[in-house]
């Protein structure tokens, strides 16, 4: 872009006032210009001048301009600076114009700043504007001067502001706050008048909002930010005015995309617009984010937030203009017209904007409009609008797909009806009029500052109305981009910020327009973040080290500011103190800030400056140094040491070093004195107590962020020397990121090294090791190798004489160095190390193991802490190597460190010794296992068991062997689990080898199996067997119930009827009391126990104990007082005792029973004669005769299965003398196998009494009573009178838990011993008179 810029001269018209203004002021003029050239005369003399000139009398001199304004080509946005250089007698006046206007400054503030210094006029214009191009010119007149009326007040345009601290480059985060702030010196400092501020962003002025909150005065001016968007990204800019015009400072803000609520979502889009807003619908449009490692964008979502002021407006607009129409119509119609002239007046990839024109007339009513729309050259059509009521004759069409035509109408609608369809459009087809644009071109990168990059590109060749730039940046070797811009950017350059000093980085470039991203341009070349270079800054600090009388040693402090490159020289010039001439020291420069000035004169004062050099060129010369005499130093103390320097700064320490005095005086240096004093006082104070033999020294102790300054004495043996010049000041406090030297042993090649990352380097940085602070250069101790941040020390053998302090310093930067002392039992721990890495061994987790599997297979195994891919391993069985073969397996797994050896078929061949050997790269371990003995006995009964079992398992078998369990009705259930059966498998119950026949044979297919045990007792015990087994496998559960398993069993009924035991009742008998405790089972073989008065009873003529299966009693025969007390029954399970208590206490209750009883010995009963059970073979006769008593005789009735028996042919009953009864059966059968009863009675009550028949077929086994027939006890009845003392509810039972076979493996057979009959209770025998009745007695009933 250029800007042409003329000069023209005013128009004599000015030589009026001119002369008006001179007569006015032109004495007092004339008069200041002679007082000038007086002092000016007097100054020259009181100098020495050795010429003194005389000046002639000021003669009138027309304006003219000495230096002409010049044509300029300048940026956009960029400040344009316009300098002339004009001349008259006396000084003419200048204005500056603008396309003929005068230019004010105060018209635009901040935009122009007119300045005149020493004849030199100057006009700068801020942030010139491209699209206003002009022709500036002068008016030059011929007056001396003019003056303007004073301004009543102050204006703040008068005041005088001077910025000191400004806001710098800034970097913040969507939805957080940021302050911009200024400090300013203000002249004068009115509170009521602070200056006037104003805020740009990207040159948009900023008014004072709710997101941007303004505020100056205090010398302060802030601009605070409180909710961070991306549209805040760009370059801020506070401009303030002054007497001067304005004064300004810019900086950038960067703003980065918030955490997103995904991992992987893209950021925000930004720069929301909104245009072509109507009634029906409104366009938005917004500038895409950036995207660097987030997938690409596939579309966006838009959010609408309605305000009902709006609503309200548009809608009184409508309202307007509809009732205008109204009354401006001369013709009324209720149908419309159609509309006309429909056509697109805009055409994208995303939708069409349609436009017509409003049919006319439109009738009275309000109108809206439907559009319509059909592919092609088709007719049929669709409706568009479905859900939108338009009445703007425009809308934007969407939904259309790529590659088709359309075409389009339109219809009226009102409330009276529709208008025909308007013409149809042509055919529109959506075409895309920019795209995306095209990829940038180049980039190059070039340095700016030392944590900033000047990154700049060639525009894409087709910008297809581009919106701007995003600039990408990756560290080279990490392959991550992140951005660097979060809003585009409009510019081909950009400053890129927040970049970490000493890294290298590319950049790539995307261009973004409003419909969507370029793809992204070449990488840029790596680029080295440092400073840009420049020459460096003068030398300081020139010191006089040495003289002879001849020459002179000179020592002088590195320039602050080396440019971005290595000083490669310095220059030196001299003069006599007198004179003013410099002279070159010497035609080379020299290399090193010491040097001997040669051929000086004895006794005269010389003054020296110096220059430094680097790859920039020639910096500017230092100051000239104090007057140094050359006479020959004789002093016996010591010269000044120099060069003293500060390394390993941190927060409470410093290093301190210095180099030793180049003149030593009478006698060797022995030591040096360190003295130290806070930045700004002299009071220096001594830091050793004793001098320290060598050149460096930490200072501890010191206070963080204060600043110290230093000094060095040396010493002979003759006195303390000179001291040298004062320190530059060193602030304690550590460089941000600084790290220590770190001491480890490389995990490959066991070398112990000390390895050193610095946190800042320069391209020019090198590192710099000291053993004791003594430069290494050339060892052969340690090995040294440096590449970018990072710096390693490696130590060839380390060894004793290694020991010591070691420290890295990096050249050109701020200090950053570090130490670190290797002592003797760190030394000794990293060569214990190094040995174990440079000779490893593969770590175990386990030693050699091995276990037993399902097929009785046997695996060996270890387990290593860690194995690479590569691993190698050979077991070794008896000294012979073993490889994967039949019936050997052998494998590995990397990941979990699993090395195995699987053993198929484990035999006796396989006893002896097992050994594994690990090579795992450099890395070895052997682990054995000895397995012999009766260690090998062991495992191989085991595999050899698993073998079997496998094989077992492969037919029908049992997943679960016989078990027990009681259930509620303490019946005792066998059962057992059942697996891989089928149909035809078989199941078979034994006991003791003899097969048990069940009534409901066993469904094996249902996966399990069980047998009732009824009644359980001691007859029951035995070896039970289930047997499984069909065509392809048989398989066998023994459970041998006896001695334990027995006793669990009876526990487990005892815990279940000692639960649901009743409280104990009081019967009254013709022998005497018995009390009853009824449950739900009882059985002789509980561990029942009787007590009175807490002693326990013991059956006995007196005291009988006994019990049915529903029931548990003891009888007192012919009671006396004795008897009376607390009588207690107490039912034991094995784990807890149920009791139960009676208390027999009163003396109405052994009345009443004595005398029940002698009213029972009267009564119809049987004495003696029948069995509780009958065994008869087929075909013989059976007689059951029994002896009865009763008074009155009493009457019999016999019983089969609980009717009735009469008298005929087989069945033959006989009652002889009152006292014999009988039943005769003739022939008997199978079939008369059943329960026989007789009932005896009489008036004073009766009883009844039962006998089991069992019949056999001859040759037949005597049978033993069916198991597997779940018997239903015989319920006694409760008797009528006397009633019992208290009868309460039987307590619930609680069942037991089924218990288990002790082992799966399954018992040897055992042989079922001879049946015996089974035990009789213990019922005392009949012929003595004792109240224990048989099984199945009812108690008696009394009659009257």
């Amino acid at each position: 872009m250029y800007i042409l810029i003329f000069c023209m001269l005013r128009a004599p018209e000015g030589m009026q006032e001119y002369q008006r203004m001179a007569a006015h002021f032109g004495r007092d003029l004339v008069q200041l210009q002679h007082e000038l050239h007086r002092m000016k005369v007097a100054t020259k003399e009181q100098g020495m001048m050795p010429l003194r000139k005389d000046y002639p009398a000021e003669v009138p001199k027309a304006p003219d301009f000495l230096v002409s304004l010049r044509s300029h080509t300048v940026w956009e946005k960029t400040p344009v600076k316009l300098f002339c250089t004009v001349s008259g007698k006396p000084n003419p006046i200048v204005k500056w114009y603008r396309n003929n206007v005068a230019i004010e400054p105060l018209s635009a503030p901040g935009k122009y700043k007119i300045e005149n210094k020493y004849g030199v006029h100057s006009l700068i214009i801020s942030r010139y504007d491209l699209t206003k191009p002009s022709k500036l010119h002068f008016h030059k007149g011929v007056l001396s001067c003019i003056l303007f009326p004073l301004l009543s007040g102050i204006h703040p345009s008068k005041l005088e502001v001077t910025l000191l601290e400004s806001f710098g480059v800034t970097f913040g985060t969507e939805g957080e706050s940021v302050s911009l702030v200024a400090n300013m010196v203000v002249v004068p400092d009115l509170p009521n008048l602070p200056p006037e501020a104003m805020w740009y962003r990207d040159d948009t002025l900023l008014m004072p909002s709710r997101w941007a909150e303004m505020s100056i005065g205090g010398g302060v001016a802030k601009l605070t930010l409180p909710h961070l968007n991306k549209d805040d990204e760009g370059l801020y800019t506070l401009c303030i005015w002054t007497k001067d015009g304005t004064a300004e400072h810019s900086a950038y803000l960067f703003v980065k995309d918030a955490t997103p609520t995904v991992a992987g979502a893209p950021g925000a889009p930004m720069d929301v617009a909104v245009f072509d807003v109507n009634a029906d619908y409104v366009l938005v449009s917004w500038k895409p984010p950036n995207t660097t490692h987030e997938a690409p964008i596939t579309g966006y979502f838009v959010d609408r937030s309605c305000k009902l002021l709006y609503v309200d407006v548009m809608l009184k607009v409508l309202f307007c203009i509809n009732k205008h129409l109204i009354y401006s119509c001369l013709v009324y119609v209720t149908i419309p017209d159609p509309p006309t002239n429909v056509h697109a007046t805009e055409i994208n990839k995303t939708y069409i904007v349609l436009n017509w024109t409003p049919p006319s007339p439109r009738g009275r009513a309000p109108v809206w409009y439907l559009i319509e729309k059909c592919v092609g050259d088709s007719h049929i059509w669709q409706r568009v609008n479905t859900a939108v009521q338009l009445r703007s004759p425009r809308f934007p069409v969407y939904d259309m797909e790529d590659k088709k035509s359309y075409r389009f109408r339109v219809i009226t609608v009102n409330k009276y009806g529709s208008s025909e369809p308007s013409e149809p459009t042509a055919a529109i087809q959506k075409v895309d009029p920019y795209g995306v644009p095209s990829a940038p071109g180049q980039v190059i990168a070039s340095r700016n500052t030392k944590t900033s990059a000047f990154v700049q590109w060639e525009p894409p060749k087709h910008a297809n109305n581009l919106m701007g730039y995003y600039v990408d940046a990756s560290l080279v070797g990490s392959k991550k981009w992140f951005p660097c811009n979060h809003r585009p950017y409009k510019h081909t350059r950009f400053v890129v910020h927040g970049l970490v000093p000493g890294d290298t980085y590319v950049f790539r470039v995307q261009a973004v327009n409003a419909s969507g991203l370029s793809e992204e341009s070449q990488d840029s070349a790596p680029f080295f973040i440092d400073a840009a270079l420049s020459t460096p800054s003068a030398p300081y600090g020139i010191s006089l080290l040495n003289c002879n009388g001849s020459s002179m040693t000179l020592a002088w402090k590195r320039p602050k500011n080396t440019g971005g490159s290595k000083i490669t020289s310095y220059y030196l010039d001299k003069r006599e103190a007198e004179s003013v001439d410099w002279k070159e020291v010497n035609p080379s420069p020299a290399a090193h800030r010491t040097f001997m000035v040669e051929n000086l004169t004895t006794g005269v004062f010389y003054e020296f400056k110096i220059q430094a050099a680097n790859l920039a060129g020639v910096g500017l010369p230092s100051e000239p140094s104090k007057a140094f005499a050359c006479e020959a130093w004789t002093m016996a103390e010591p010269g000044p040491a120099y060069d003293i320097s500060f390394w390993e700064v941190r927060d409470t320490f410093v290093l301190v070093q210095w180099k030793p005095p180049v003149y030593a005086g009478a006698g060797p240096i022995t030591g040096y004195f360190v003295d130290m004093a806070k930045k700004g006082s002299s009071d220096f104070v001594a830091v050793n107590a004793e001098p320290v033999g060598h050149c460096y020294l930490k200072v501890s102790g010191l206070e963080t962020g204060a600043s110290y300054v230093f000094r060095v004495r040396a010493v002979n043996a003759k006195d303390v020397g000179k001291a040298s010049d004062v320190s530059d000041p060193v602030c304690a406090k550590a460089l941000p990121g600084t790290k220590e030297i770190v001491c480890g042993v490389d995990e490959e090649t066991g070398d112990i090294f000390l390895n050193f990352e610095a946190c800042e380097v320069s391209e020019t940085s090198k590192f710099t090791w000291s053993k004791s602070y003594k430069e290494i250069t050339e060892s052969s101790r340690v090995s040294i190798t440096s590449s970018g941040r990072n710096s390693k020390l490696t130590f060839v053998n380390a060894e004793k004489e290694d020991l010591g302090i070691y420290s890295v310093a990096v050249t050109n930067t701020d200090g950053v160095s570090s130490s670190y002392s290797v002592n003797e039992e760190e030394l000794k721990k990293m060569l214990e190390l190094s040995y174990n890495i440079k000779h490893p061994i593969v770590p175990l987790k386990t030693e050699l193991n091995y276990e037993i599997l399902e097929k009785g297979h046997v695996r060996f195994w270890v387990q290593a802490m860690k194995l690479s891919s590569s691993v190698n391993y050979r077991f070794i069985v008896n000294d012979k190597a073993i490889t994967s073969a039949e019936g050997y397996k052998i494998s590995h797994d990397a990941s979990t460190g699993i090395i195995q050896m699987t053993i198929e078929h484990f035999t006796k061949a396989n006893e002896g010794t097992y050994t594994i050997q690990i090579h795992d790269g450099k890395a070895k371990s052997q682990s054995s296992l000895v397995l012999v003995g009766d260690a090998f006995k062991g495992a191989l009964k085991e595999a050899e068991f698993q073998r079997k079992e496998h094989i077992r398992k492969q037919g029908p078998h049992f997943s679960e062997y016989l078990s027990f369990h009681v259930t509620d009705d303490c019946t005792v259930m066998l059962v057992c689990k059942l697996a891989n059966v089928k149909k035809e498998t078989t199941f078979t119950w034994f006991k003791d080898d003899e097969e048990i026949p069940v009534d409901v044979p066993p469904n094996p297919m249902s996966g399990s199996c069980s047998l009732p045990i009824p009644m359980f007792s001691r007859k029951d015990q035995g070896i039970y067997k289930a047997v499984l087994g069909d065509d392809h496998g048989k398989d066998t559960s023994v459970y041998d119930i006896s001695g334990k398993v027995f006793e669990d069993i009876i526990n487990a009924i005892a815990s279940i009827a000692g639960s649901s035991a009743s409280d104990l009742v009081l019967q009254c008998t013709p022998e005497g009391i018995r009390l009853q405790c009824y449950m739900k089972y009882y059985t002789e073989e509980m561990k029942t126990s009787w007590f009175h008065r807490d002693s326990k009873i013991s059956s006995s003529e007196k005291m009988r104990i006994g019990g049915t299966s529903e029931m548990a009693w003891m009888q007192i025969c012919e009671p006396t007082d004795k008897e009376k007390g607390h009588y207690t029954i107490e039912i034991h399970d094995g784990k807890k005792s149920h009791s139960r208590t009676f208390d027999l206490s009163g003396q109405g209750n052994v009345q009443m029973c004595y005398m029940n009883y002698l009213l029972s010995v009267d009564r119809g009963r049987v004495v003696g004669g029948l069995p509780d059970v009958v065994t008869i073979m087929e075909k013989k006769s059976l007689s059951l005769t029994c002896t009865v008593w009763g008074d009155p005789s009493p009457e019999v009735t016999w019983f089969k299965n609980e009717q009735e028996v009469v008298s005929d042919d087989r069945y033959k009953i006989t009652f002889e003398g009152g006292k014999f009864a009988s039943l005769t059966i003739n022939n008997v059968y199978v079939e008369d196998s059943g329960k026989y009863s007789i009932n005896v009675r009489n008036k004073y009550g009766g009883e009844f009494v039962e006998i089991t028949v069992s019949v056999y077929k001859q040759g037949g086994d005597i049978p033993e009573p069916k198991l597997g027939q779940m018997a239903k006890p015989a319920v006694t009845p409760k008797p009528a009178t006397p009633a019992p003392q208290s009868v309460k509810t039987p307590t619930p039972p609680t069942p037991t838990p089924s218990v288990k076979s002790p082992t799966p493996t399954p018992p040897p057979s055992v042989k079922s011993p001879t049946p015996t009959p089974a035990p009789k209770s213990p019922t005392p025998p009949r012929s003595m008179r004792s109240p224990t009745p048989p099984r199945s007695m009812r108690s008696p009933t009394p009659t009257k």
